[in-house]
């Protein structure tokens, strides 16, 4: 028979699973749609790009890197007063959100860049040679063709904003992260602790597993 430890232990991780799920897939839908369009541009206006802008890709370059290279638990608290000025509080699962948004906005776009940046050369001759534009070459070729590496992006992505959202949890994010630390770690409750990181893993093994099977999935039908 289960102790009334693990039966209380086993209560509370749903609740803390589900907010975490909301964070994290929240958030990676609002990074895609700060990340997404940059990242786009990255590739656009690199010197190898459809239009080279070699000072305005210098510029937006380094601007993603300074924050990629924010930790994350400093971001958050820098923009705790416009977290509040848009959610009214800077504590719990919602409030966490924007934070993880920006975080994740700028790996986005590193993995768009990428991936557009890894189509072949061949592909795009062909496409100017039978007149596309160069909006069309991205939507019609560039974004098909690094489908695959897009989706294995997304997948880290993801991945990396479950590992955030549990960091949040030490200043009241909410989550699996603030079940390991405020009921586990403070209380001594090394069953909680345990409980919330396995979760976690299954987390992250089941995003990464579901990423690669849809990207080999794509890579075959080319």
């Amino acid at each position: 028979m289960l102790s009334e430890k693990i039966i209380d232990m086993l209560s509370m991780l749903p609740a803390a699973t589900g907010q975490t799920a909301y964070m994290t897939f929240v958030s990676t839908f609002f990074a895609c749609i700060l990340g997404f369009p940059l990242g786009v541009y990255l590739y656009a206006a690199s010197p190898a790009g459809l239009v080279p802008r070699r000072v305005l890709y210098n510029v937006l370059s380094r601007i993603v890197n300074l924050f990629r290279s924010l930790p994350f638990i400093i971001l958050m608290i820098l923009l705790i007063p416009f977290t509040r000025l848009i959610i009214r509080t800077s504590i719990g699962p919602t409030a966490v959100i924007i934070p993880l948004s920006i975080a994740a906005a700028p790996f986005v776009a590193r993995v768009v860049e990428a991936a557009l940046s890894e189509v072949d050369q061949g592909v795009l001759t062909a496409a100017r040679a039978m007149g596309s534009t160069n909006f069309q070459i991205i939507r019609k070729v560039l974004i098909p063709e690094a489908m695959p590496a897009l989706v294995s992006g997304l997948a880290l992505t993801i991945i990396n904003l479950i590992g955030y959202s549990a960091m949040a949890g030490a200043i009241g994010g909410g989550g699996l992260g603030d079940l390991a630390i405020r009921y586990g770690y403070y209380r001594f409750r090394t069953d909680v602790t345990i409980g919330a990181v396995i979760v976690i893993l299954i987390m992250v093994e089941a995003v990464q597993v579901i990423g690669t099977a849809i990207s080999r999935s794509l890579l075959s039908k080319r």
